[in-house]
């Protein structure tokens, strides 16, 4: 079965291809010639997966999934949350982001934080959702070069390294997005 994934992003894309392995073809938005930027305007994560797994079905027709992720950190009520990627402001630039976040947390002994993904499939025009959450904590600063996103500050419970300091397969094992794209995988099976 062939799946698209409603994404630009190629780190993301690249995650989840190695995610779901053989057992599917993953192709992405540019694979289809799509450059469109589809909103994220709801007000969750769950939300904004349904909004662009719905657009990519409407207009192609094709199995396809989405997923919207966010850093929850305790101190900051949960924040940045669903304005994740544009924390910093609508560059959705990852290096603003961080710097925000350690700003924010400067003087808190709490760092406490989650990341939650929400990954919301069609198949056949039915509907279903998925979530992952990985809990850890904010480093003091930033750590390590691979992965995305908050990948560098963020230290999984159980670790004292950040996701950026991790090989691909120790934190597909354990991430966010590893565990709602696992839960998707065994619905297809």
């Amino acid at each position: 079965m062939k799946l698209v994934f409603a994404t630009h992003n190629a780190g993301k894309l690249r995650e989840v291809k190695e995610l779901i392995g053989h057992k599917y073809e993953v192709i992405g938005l540019s694979e289809l010639d799509d450059l469109e930027e589809i909103p994220e305007n709801e007000p969750t994560l769950e939300g904004n997966a349904l909004v662009k797994a719905r657009t990519i079905w409407n207009k192609y027709g094709l199995a396809c999934f989405s997923d919207d992720t966010g850093l929850e950190i305790d101190t900051l009520g949960g924040a940045p949350g669903v304005i994740s990627a544009r924390y910093a402001g609508e560059s959705k630039d990852p290096e603003l982001n961080m710097a925000k976040v350690l700003k924010e947390l400067s003087d808190k002994e709490d760092r406490s934080a989650q990341f939650r993904t929400a990954v919301a499939l069609i198949v056949n025009g039915k509907e279903h959702v998925f979530e992952g959450i990985v809990r850890g904590k904010i480093a003091k600063e930033k750590s390590g070069s691979k992965g995305f996103g908050y990948d560098p500050i963020f230290i999984p419970e159980g670790y004292d390294i950040s996701f950026a300091e991790m090989d691909n397969a120790k934190k597909n094992s354990m991430s966010h997005r590893g565990r709602a794209i696992a839960k998707l995988v065994d619905f297809l099976i």
